[in-house]
């Protein structure tokens, strides 16, 4: 953890002699690496209810493309900016905020919705944050928010509970892998689909692991010895949905998808987006405090600099990322 009195410091110097910061935006929708680019911008203030943070990381996500593809088209104007899970140093707080103080390191999620900048910059408006416990760095923390909020958000709402077997299709993304976590924490059985990258880990952690390519259902309840009660769908979009309803003998509504909104219409499977729900991020400071005492983590693939955006973005398109990939502003 960086000191914070030499960071308190360095935010006043940086705040006297600049009024511009880097960001990564689009100006119009498209293929990332076609409309992205890295521009000087106006430095944001944070409105009521709102942080600033001078970022230290920032995590980017599946949805991040899919906000340059047009996911968010006529909701907001352009240009936009990605990036959403965020960890940095406090420097500017916005009326009515109470829990933090500037020289504070927090993570948490940008305010893309508000701004024409996120989270892939040098600073970032936030909208909810935590203190970062101690023993747990800006790398580890900026991995957390997305990924814990939608794992938690489908292991609730499908009710896994203590005794029942669920499959975790996909467990080796980050989402899929906080998910096989935190069903195991509810005393579940879980069965897995993964590939060779975080299979030991998963079995180190008590899953029941099988591939996910031809076959998959044989193994899956070959493995379970017993009926799968569940399954949660974090793997990228596959055509798997109908073996996943096999699994859990016959019912579509057993299954969560977060990721096959198409195919979950057409087979009456559960869907993350546009159930009616309460986005989980109240549950992110806790999972923080799990990842401090080594009980909880998400895998991260590679960090870039702020730069070298463009390699990120391919290394995650190309679907070999291994982990979550994390920008380093380095605004120091």
């Amino acid at each position: 953890m960086e000191n914070l009195d030499n960071s308190i410091k360095d935010l006043k110097n940086q705040a006297s002699s600049s009024i511009t910061m880097r960001s990564i935006r689009f100006h119009d929708y498209g293929e990332p690496t076609d409309v992205l680019r890295l521009e000087e911008v106006a430095i944001p203030e944070p409105g009521p209810g709102r942080i600033r943070v001078s970022v230290r990381a920032c995590g980017l996500n599946p949805v991040d493309w899919g906000m340059c593809r047009g996911h968010f088209a006529g909701q907001l104007p352009l240009p936009r900016g990605i990036g959403l899970d965020v960890s940095g140093i406090v420097d500017a707080i916005g009326e009515g905020v109470t829990d933090v103080a500037i020289g504070d390191a927090v993570l948490g999620a940008a305010d893309f919705m508000s701004g024409s900048s996120a989270g892939a910059s040098d600073r970032a408006i936030m909208y909810y944050w935590f203190r970062i416990p101690a023993g747990l760095d800006f790398v580890q923390a900026a991995a957390l928010p997305m990924a814990v909020e939608t794992a938690y958000r489908g292991i609730d709402s499908l009710g896994v509970g203590s005794g029942q077997t669920i499959l975790v299709h996909g467990a080796g993304t980050t989402v899929g892998f906080a998910a096989v976590q935190i069903a195991l924490m509810r005393g579940a059985r879980v069965v897995a689909t993964a590939g060779t990258t975080y299979a030991d880990k998963l079995r180190a952690m008590g899953a029941m692991v099988t591939s996910y390519d031809d076959g998959m259902v044989e193994r899956v309840t070959e493995l379970a010895k017993q009926p799968v009660d569940l399954a949660l769908d974090t793997a990228p979009i596959s055509g798997s949905l109908i073996d996943l309803i096999q699994i859990v003998n016959g019912h579509p509504q057993r299954v969560l998808t977060v990721s096959d909104f198409a195919a979950a219409a057409e087979f009456g499977v559960r869907a993350s987006y546009g159930e009616l729900h309460t986005l989980r991020y109240d549950v992110v400071g806790d999972f923080a405090q799990y990842a401090a005492d080594g009980n909880f983590s998400i895998p991260v693939g590679k960090t870039f600099a702020l730069d070298a955006w463009r390699s990120a973005v391919e290394i995650s398109q190309s679907g070999r990322a291994h982990g979550k990939l994390i920008l380093l502003p380095a605004t120091d």
